[in-house]
């Protein structure tokens, strides 16, 4: 450590006064992984902030654990530069970068206690027992785990196993905390409880956390920022509603958002109010104003029209409107979700939930047009933003 730069804070001061000691954010530049002839992550820039939540998410193999990993330093990057604070870190075996990761199967010893698995790694280190005790409590009182300190693994849940893990990464006092699918083998009710138990973590201990989910509901819900990967690049970095509310591209309009949005394929023609979009099966949409210069510019274009399904409005309302023959209805209490085809797309619609349409029936849908979006169908990009 260069001489009069500060160490890591203790977890002393981090968690007994949640003083937001400042930790240290993540910069990788030009940071590639190849494997023999296959490049799996091409040149990647990211920066993440010190006490940032960013999240990568994407489908699988799109690159997200690769570059968690090689932030680790469990897998050497094949060229570019990694830094953690201050401290480049490209080459440094993973004891030396300060990160603690928690991986998604929990990795817990099934002989040791819960208090002997979050403590392991500072016996190994040859830690004081009287430290070891006092970083073992204050961790399990932030986790909620002092009444299952005596019991071992097969006695816990699932969540209970996560957070011993997480306590674990805790007492380690890293830089950094590196997140690797903690949630996935949890059930539904618990990877809510569990979300909400991170992010609050996060706030109290103020540190920075590099998290990797292929859910992009629990990426949207957990995140200051998201990062969405596909194919080893970078599609999109920001807050949630941004990537809700104005996605680059139909990669991330379509990942983003449960369920998806719709896409109907056009293009943009001179109509007698300005331009329209028209498709197949008698589909005719005004642009509002905000597309009127990019369509006028590429009148004729070949593009894709977006509209989430919460973006339908009430069946009835007056105003443009698209024939949905509806497959199926799916009702989920505050709402219904009608399910079928809009021409030869697969077309959802949110509707109130005593909507009285049945499957088999073709309704007409008017939408909100201010809240849709236009992709150039060659290149994906969004177009009036």
């Amino acid at each position: 450590m260069a001489a009069g730069l500060p160490g890591p804070p203790r977890l002393s001061s981090t968690i007994k006064h949640w003083s937001g000691v400042p930790m240290a954010g993540v910069t990788l530049e030009g940071v590639t992984k190849t494997y023999g002839a296959v490049t799996v992550i091409p040149p990647l820039d990211l920066e993440i902030r010190d006490r940032e939540f960013v999240v990568l998410v994407g489908p699988s193999g799109c690159g997200k654990t690769t570059t968690l990993r090689m932030i680790a330093g469990l897998e050497s990057a094949s060229g570019g530069r990694i830094a953690i604070g201050e401290r480049e870190v490209t080459d440094l075996r993973p004891g030396l970068r300060n990160c603690s990761m928690v991986f998604q199967n929990y990795a817990l010893y099934p002989h040791m206690t819960v208090a002997e698995n979050i403590s392991y790694g500072m016996r190994v280190r040859g830690t004081g027992q009287t430290e070891i005790a006092a970083a073992v409590a204050r961790a399990a009182r932030v986790l909620n785990l002092e009444p299952y300190l005596a019991r071992r693994p097969k006695q816990l849940s699932g969540g209970q196993r996560q957070r011993v893990a997480i306590g674990r990464a805790i007492v380690r006092e890293p830089d950094v905390f590196l997140f690797d699918e903690p949630l996935s083998n949890l059930d539904a009710k618990l990877r809510i409880e569990m979300r909400t138990e991170i992010k609050a973590l996060h706030r109290r201990l103020a540190t920075t956390i590099v998290y990797v989910t292929h859910d992009q509901v629990e990426a949207m819900t957990m995140a200051d920022r998201v990062v969405v990967m596909n194919g080893g690049r970078i599609e999109q970095a920001a807050d949630p509603i941004t990537l809700y509310e104005k996605p680059d591209n139909l990669f991330v309009a379509a990942f983003i958002g449960a369920p998806s949005m719709n896409f109907l394929e056009g293009r943009v023609e001179r109509g007698e109010g300005g331009p329209t979009f028209r498709a197949d099966g008698g589909v005719e949409l005004p642009l509002p104003p905000r597309f009127h210069a990019a369509a006028l510019a590429g009148q004729g274009q070949a593009v894709v029209l977006g509209i989430r399904p919460e973006h339908a409005l009430p069946v009835g309302a007056a105003g443009p409107a698209v024939r949905l023959a509806v497959r199926d209805v799916e009702p989920l209490g505050p709402h219904t979700l009608l399910i079928g085809q809009v021409g030869a797309a697969p077309f959802t619609a949110e509707a109130s939930a005593h909507t009285p349409v049945a499957p088999d029936e073709t309704v007409s849908i008017p939408l909100d047009l201010d809240r849709m979006h236009l992709f150039d169908k060659a290149s994906g990009k969004a177009i009036g933003r």
